[in-house]
């Protein structure tokens, strides 16, 4: 699997810490995220806590380019959404169950699209939260 991905979405709908983290609950996945998270501020390492344990990722803002080359697939479903936050993790399965975690609660809550670079995919929320189910079973 990827350790790396990116959620677009358009600038009003970036949510703050509060509103991320109750779309968090929904899923009853025992993560919380660190209060370091800032929309468009945050960018680096992004510590979580994963059911009482250290987990995180690196998370970076950035504003989308209109020009930018892109697959079609991206291409066709982005529409109108100007900023991308971008993910990465290390092989650790908390990070992993973080950043899905996370990208799940801005597909579900605040209409993300989430691209996978290494398939050329479109993963909707449902996805994402199964795969960090599965890294949670691994544990």
């Amino acid at each position: 699997m990827a350790r790396a991905q990116t959620a677009y979405l358009s600038r009003s709908d970036v949510p703050a810490r509060p509103a991320l983290q109750q779309a968090l609950n929904a899923f009853k996945l025992k993560l919380v995220l660190d209060d370091g998270y800032v929309p468009f501020e945050t960018s680096g390492y992004l510590p979580c806590t994963l059911d009482g344990e250290d987990a995180g990722f690196t998370l970076r803002f950035s504003d989308v380019d209109a020009g930018a080359p892109r697959s079609p697939v991206l291409a066709e479903a982005l529409g109108g959404r100007d900023v991308a936050l971008d993910f990465k993790w290390s092989g650790d399965v908390r990070e992993q169950v973080s950043a899905m975690g996370v990208c799940a609660a801005l597909a579900g809550s605040f209409g993300a699209l989430v691209h996978d670079p290494d398939k050329d995919v479109i993963l909707d929320a449902a996805k994402l939260l199964a795969r960090a189910k599965a890294g949670l079973e691994e544990l």
